[in-house]
């Protein structure tokens, strides 16, 4: 997902991310870098619904794209549940897990910073680009670049809706994929600390043997103490509770769901109409297949999301789940639009490390996922 509104020196995909930013960062309100107010049916998520719903009504009578409809169907009905369990999980964390919480284990210099990062990133389910702001943001307050980039790398990799959405399509296969983008965050943030030590790359923050945390006068533990202790079980303050997660859900449900249907309807015409040969021949369980699905997977743009039914379609053409994980993964350590960002607020040895460092370990765990399952 790209981020094409301008506010505070980052790009957002959304007003609510840039509402988000603000609050945490006490930043006064953004008029101009505001959105201009869209009617509802200019929203993204509205105009991809009502081609959808048409294309699949036609299809419902027209015997040419019966295979189209019975396909996206197909989908529909086994990924339904993902979705809605998805969305409802996202607006719970995103109600619940004060950025705060993130800033207090992510800017210390230590080796278990590495293992909060994936864990927070794990955990964030909001717009990519606006945890990449923040996480950009935590650099220039003290963060380091090993944990900002495990930070990266573990929230749209392995984020909780996108691993429920993925065991809607693989089933228990989907942990595989779930842990070793836990486990790729994991060595390449080590392997960024490595890099810092040896002043490899840039970390404008990075005094060995100084612990330069921010927030260090915070506690968690007392702040989930004092909000709960002041909070009253009222209905007023229940029913705000639910607005709260409801708010959340459809926030996440407006950036990331129009991607989602626009990856079924690619999915569900790649079943429809591409010969299962050209699958096999092309993006098989072969180490040809492996690069050809690198390829694709860079140049396609489309969130992680969008891309997982094209995965799942991978899979259930070939059988190579190990292109599959491929599919999914490197279209995220190859995303221009990270490294450059990454480039232009931390450096460009740190930008240009990335792919240099993720892509090896994809492609290695993609060959070893097809001999293996």
């Amino acid at each position: 997902m790209k981020g094409t509104i301008k506010a505070h020196g980052h790009y957002f995909c959304s007003e609510a991310c840039i509402r988000k930013y603000e609050e945490q960062h006490n930043i006064e309100k953004c008029y101009v870098c505001s959105p201009k107010a869209k009617k509802w049916y200019h929203e993204r998520l509205y105009i991809v619904g009502a081609v959808v719903i048409i294309l699949v009504s036609v299809s419902y009578f027209v015997s040419f794209l019966q295979p189209f409809y019975e396909a996206f169907l197909d989908y529909l009905l086994l990924i339904w549940w993902a979705i809605l369990l998805g969305f409802l999980i996202g607006g719970i964390i995103d109600y619940f897990i004060h950025r705060e919480y993130i800033q207090k284990y992510l800017s210390r210099h230590r080796k278990r910073t590495i293992i909060y990062s994936i864990i927070f990133g794990f955990m964030m389910s909001a717009c990519s680009h606006g945890i990449l702001a923040i996480s950009l943001e935590l650099y220039k307050k003290g963060a380091s670049t090993s944990s900002v980039i495990a930070f990266l790398l573990a929230s749209p990799w392995a984020n909780l809706p996108i691993t429920i959405l993925l065991f809607g399509f693989f089933g228990v296969k989907a942990a595989f994929i779930v842990l070793s983008a836990l486990v790729i965050a994991m060595i390449t943030g080590l392997i960024y600390q490595g890099l810092e030590r040896r002043g490899m790359i840039e970390c404008s923050h990075c005094t060995m043997g100084e612990d330069k945390a921010v927030l260090t006068d915070f506690s968690i533990i007392a702040d989930v103490k004092k909000r709960f202790r002041n909070y009253k079980f009222t209905a007023k303050n229940n029913i705000e509770v639910i607005k709260g997660v409801f708010k959340g859900s459809w926030s996440l449900t407006k950036m990331v769901m129009w991607w989602l249907l626009i990856g079924m309807l690619m999915a569900a015409f790649a079943r429809a109409y591409i010969p299962e040969h050209l699958f096999m021949t092309y993006m098989g369980p072969t180490f040809l297949g492996l690069l050809v699905t690198l390829f694709f997977a860079t140049i396609i743009e489309v969130c992680s999301e969008g891309s997982s039914p094209l995965a799942f379609e991978i899979f259930r053409q070939t059988g190579a789940f190990g292109n599959s994980f491929i599919f999914l993964m490197a279209g995220v350590a190859t995303d221009y639009t990270e490294i450059g960002l990454i480039w232009s607020n931390i450096g460009k040895k740190a930008a240009l490390w990335l792919p240099v460092i993720t892509v090896p370990q994809i492609l290695i765990l993609g060959y070893l996922f097809n001999i293996l399952l």
